[in-house]
């Protein structure tokens, strides 16, 4: 019997477990679901003939052991903190490996091991990343037997309320792990725009946005994200004069997280003592370099952001409660901890509402074989979740994964070694599986005018 051991039971999880828990119905496999919060395993699991859940922290060696020694696969969505030690005791314990973070470099130096072991370790295989470079790779493949040479790729993806809740004035909501949500844009973003190369800091990414058209949805902005230039390599676009990978959101999120980066609220390095005595509003006081006296907060802030006392940035960060009277409490240590409980708090989905995850690539490409022929292709997939149900994020993050898991312990993808799924032999049955489901891209192509 086949053994699946799925790491984290959280907001991005629940769909993957509940396929492998069918699967496993279907094949004979057993699926152990393993969370620091038992309590979220157990809601997952749900008294499942071939599954079970466990206590599980990752930082317990002997019990991490005892795990990994029975599984045939590990279907990693814990942090990305864990992924090396994850896919070191993988190799170790001569397991497969799926995840959905981004692939550190320290990981992919296992590549060897992997391969010498007969194993996969299958990382970026989510949303975003994910299903964004499988589509990716299978236009670029495509236009590229057709003899055309790509000038220009565009790259967006989102997670959002769906168009009609407006539960909050930030129109955002939290279907992942708010940590990602406060450590977005940290390490600020590297693109290639018109041929040049540009580079924003932390400080910066939020104030470089840019109108963005989605059939269906309207206008939309989009902030650059990440490292768009590493993409340029392993997409092989090497001809490219543009090359970003942006985020998605609703119009003024941006303006209004800015200022909340500039004065310094998202800091996960600096612990902070006594967080848990403070009040929100003494824990703000601490940002501003010069307290004048007589003078109240919030003017204090606004001359400190050079931004109106009345405008909307000021009630967005009023309405999150940064100026309140309430005490912190919980286990915060930095600002991003303090910042990450506010906007669990204030940014729930509502009861009823459903979310929605947007992906779209905009590709120019030109056909020197047919007398420089110029095409725009912009395809997008729009998939929303179900109210008080799995949510879209949940969805599209984890079923990618889970059919990566099914192909390869059905021995249906002939890969060893460490890779994302850039490979045809794992985008192609992936994007297939995936459309069967009603996950899949509306494409329209037209002519390219400069």
């Amino acid at each position: 019997m086949k053994n699946i051991l799925i790491l984290g039971a959280g907001q991005s999880a629940p769909y993957l477990i509940n396929y492998l828990l069918d699967c496993a119905s279907k094949y004979g496999w057993f699926v152990t679901v393993g969370d620091v919060n038992l309590e979220n395993a157990q809601k997952a699991v749900d008294h499942h003939p071939h599954g079970a859940a466990i206590h599980f922290d990752v930082n317990d060696s002997p019990l991490r052991a005892a795990q990994f020694e029975k599984a045939d696969l590990v279907v990693n969505f814990l942090s990305p903190a864990f992924q090396y030690l994850i896919a070191l005791e993988c190799v170790n314990h001569n397991a497969h490996m799926v995840s959905a973070s981004y692939q550190l470099e320290k990981v992919e130096a296992l590549d060897l091991d992997a391969h010498r072991k007969g194993l996969l370790i299958l990382n970026e295989m989510g949303l975003d990343p994910g299903i964004d470079h499988m589509s990716a790779m299978k236009l670029i493949h495509h236009m590229r037997d057709r003899g055309g040479v790509i000038r220009s790729f565009l790259s967006y993806g989102s997670g959002l309320p769906a168009p009609e809740v407006e539960s909050n004035p930030l129109r955002y909501c939290i279907t992942w792990n708010p940590g990602n949500v406060v450590r977005a844009g940290e390490v600020g973003a590297l693109y290639k725009e018109n041929g040049m190369l540009k580079i924003l800091s932390h400080s910066n990414v939020f104030s470089r946005t840019w109108p963005v058209e989605v059939e269906g949805i309207g206008i939309l902005e989009a902030y650059p994200n990440r490292n768009s230039l590493g993409y340029q390599e392993i997409f092989g676009l090497d001809e490219v004069d543009t090359m970003i990978r942006g985020t998605l959101r609703y119009p003024g999120w941006s303006e209004t997280w800015h200022q909340i980066v500039r004065l310094g609220l998202p800091n996960t390095t600096m612990p902070i003592p006594n967080l848990g005595e403070m009040t929100y509003r003494e824990f703000l006081q601490m940002f501003l370099s010069i307290n004048v006296l007589g003078s109240n907060l919030e003017k204090q802030v606004a001359n400190r952001l050079q931004i109106s006392p009345t405008g909307k940035i000021m009630e967005n960060l009023r309405w999150l409660g940064l100026f309140s009277e309430q005490k912190i409490d919980g286990d915060c240590r930095t600002a991003a901890d303090v910042l990450q409980q506010l906007l669990v708090e204030k940014l729930r989905l509502p009861e009823g509402g459903r979310d929605m995850v947007i992906l779209m690539h905009d590709i120019r490409v030109v056909y020197p074989g047919e007398n420089n022929r110029k095409e725009k292709i912009i395809t997008t997939l729009i998939e929303y979740g179900e109210p008080d149900g799995f949510t879209a994020m949940s969805k599209t993050v984890g079923l990618p994964a889970a059919l990566a898991a099914e192909l390869i312990i059905t021995d249906q993808m002939p890969l060893t070694g460490c890779h994302i799924p850039t490979h045809p032999a794992i985008y192609e049955p992936v994007l297939e599986a995936l459309k069967k489901l009603g996950i899949s891209f509306r494409e329209v192509v037209s002519e390219w005018i400069e």
